[in-house]
């Protein structure tokens, strides 16, 4: 590990300019924070803080910025505070700068003096010519922090007078769209706070190659919290907006629950759960309390359950035959560039097929069975590519020692190579559940009978089989009926506008299915990160 992520951000010895721009890092991480929660309405750019609107607190902080790392840059530059910079900041810096302030530039002749898109270009080039310059002709410490100063001071500048407050608006002439403070003004910090965190992270770490790396730390960092706030801040969105319609109704007492008959060796026992918990067992029907989504879990259970048993084996086996039986060559190539192809076409595509190919020789109807196949089908490229993949990653040491036993090939295939590979197949299969669990386009065309099935009607499977006395000799019903599916019963309840009946709020019972969705598809992550974990475990034994 390097001596630069191991070290503290301001350490004892550290002098005090260096202190200056620890904490200008520390600010525009801050601002960052706030720039992002502004941007997704946790506060808003017209909040006030200590009497001022949140949009002049972020200019202020943003020129404070600018004016410590133009500061710093220029105290390197006499010598004040010691520093390794090299000759210049380099052509990368200089062309993302220029191209920036060429926007800049360009923007402000165009809109805000009104030259149009002729004076815009001239100025954006002027500009941009002067910020290129400015970056590659200078020593390193001045090259790097005074393009990302400037901009923090004008962005700020222009938010702590109010040129860009709460109450401004902007319409391009050939734009049919206007832009308003709650998007712009999250989006300028967040770009301003990114370059001048990058600057006075460099300047922190004395420029050089010390500072090169502080400053790129710095930006994937932000980069990687921003990334992470926003999944966790969808997920908190849904649970917050999806919660009062999950638990309407629910209650923990002796003997609340639904009843389940337990039968062994003749005898019968009835249990009766504790937990009442309406949404989630119980259907829809006019004599509800509480309409629920059991029928659509059972069916999306069943519908990931039957695309995986179809295109795991397959795909397994596709992948067996190409990593080690076929010749790598174009035949090879061919089926690598098919496989990729598959994987990214679209979900529709699949449906139109199941509903051209599969349904007719289903009965003409949708079915359960058809969706099966049709998210089978869209499964099975990417159960391909990574089971492909991890087999080639298994060491080729590995098959010769096998081999130099006399062990055939097969039994090393068995029992040497795809244990090897498999926690790489089963992360394939988990990405492939993750993108068939939600899919809609392909179970609205092959399986979904309807947005609700009345009452507490769940497709049964397991006892839907039956012998035949005719080929195939074995039958089941159930298959071939049309059920529903957590992601079909969302798409029909936004568009169509209907719900259940908790809380007198169609929205509540959409936005409950919603996170029930998303619960059904993180267990079906959640199963496959502990099988990937158990089988790496074993294989590391």
């Amino acid at each position: 590990m390097s001596r630069v992520t191991e070290s503290a951000l301001i350490r004892e010895e550290t002098s005090t300019l260096e202190a200056i721009a620890g904490v200008a890092i520390c600010l525009c991480a801050l601002l960052f924070a706030l720039a992002m929660a502004a941007l997704f309405e946790v506060v808003t750019v017209t909040d006030s803080v200590a009497g001022l609107p949140m949009s002049n607190v972020l200019g202020g902080l943003l020129a404070v910025v600018g004016v410590v790392v133009v500061g710093f840059g220029a105290a390197s530059y006499r010598g004040l505070v010691p520093t390794e910079p090299r000759a210049s900041a380099g052509a990368v810096a200089a062309t993302a700068f220029s191209a920036i302030w060429f926007v800049v530039g360009g923007l402000v002749a165009s809109q805000t003096l009104g030259l149009g898109l002729a004076g815009g270009l001239l100025g954006g080039g002027l500009i941009g010519g002067i910020a290129f310059a400015v970056t590659a002709i200078p020593r390193e410490d001045v090259g790097s922090t005074l393009p990302a100063g400037a901009l923090a001071l004008l962005a700020g500048g222009a938010l702590l007078t109010g040129v860009i407050g709460p109450g401004w608006s902007w319409a391009p002439f050939d734009l049919n769209a206007t832009f308003f403070p709650p998007i712009v003004v999250p989006a300028v910090v967040m770009f301003c706070s990114l370059l001048g965190g990058w600057a006075a992270a460099k300047a922190y770490g004395g420029f050089g190659a010390r500072g090169r790396h502080l400053g790129a730390y710095l930006l994937v960092y932000l980069n990687a919290l921003a990334i992470v706030a926003v999944l966790v801040g969808l997920v908190a969105f849904v649970v917050f907006k999806g919660a009062p319609g999950v638990f309407e109704g629910v209650t923990v007492a002796a003997g609340a629950g639904p009843s389940t008959t337990v039968s062994a060796f003749g005898f019968s026992h009835t249990v009766v759960w504790p937990v009442s918990w309406p949404f989630l067992t119980n259907g829809a029907a006019l004599m509800n309390d509480v309409d629920g989504v059991l029928p659509a879990i059972v069916g999306t259970v069943w519908l990931v359950v039957g695309s995986v048993l179809f295109a795991v084996p397959l795909g397994v086996g596709a992948a067996v035959f190409l990593s080690e039986y076929a010749e790598q060559g174009r035949f090879t190539q061919v089926v690598e560039i098919a496989t990729n192809g598959l994987w990214s076409t679209p979900s529709i595509v699949f449906g139109l097929f199941g509903y051209a190919f599969l349904l007719p020789r289903f009965g003409g109807e949708k079915s359960l069975l058809s969706g099966m196949l049709t998210l089978g089908f869209m499964l099975l490229p990417l159960v391909v590519i990574t089971s492909r993949e991890a087999m080639l990653s298994v060491p080729d040491e590995y098959r010769d020692a096998s081999a130099a036993l006399g062990v055939s090939k097969w039994q090393t295939i068995r029992s040497v190579v795809l244990p090897a590979a498999l926690p790489g197949v089963v992360t394939g299969v988990i990405l492939g559940v993750g993108r068939i669990a939600g899919e809609t386009a392909p179970i609205l065309l092959t399986m979904a009978g309807g947005t609700f099935v009345p009452g507490s009607q769940t497709v049964d499977v397991i006892g839907g089989f039956q012998f035949t006395a005719s080929p195939p000799f074995v039958a089941n019903p159930a298959l071939l009926e049309a059920t529903s599916a957590l992601p079909y019963q969302v798409y029909a309840l936004v568009t169509a506008g209907v719900g259940g009946s908790q809380l007198n709020d169609p929205e509540a019972f959409a936005w409950g299915t919603t996170l029930v969705l998303l619960a059904v598809v993180l267990s079906f992550y959640a199963v496959g990160i502990v099988t990937r974990y158990y089988f790496r475990r074993k294989l590391h034994q």
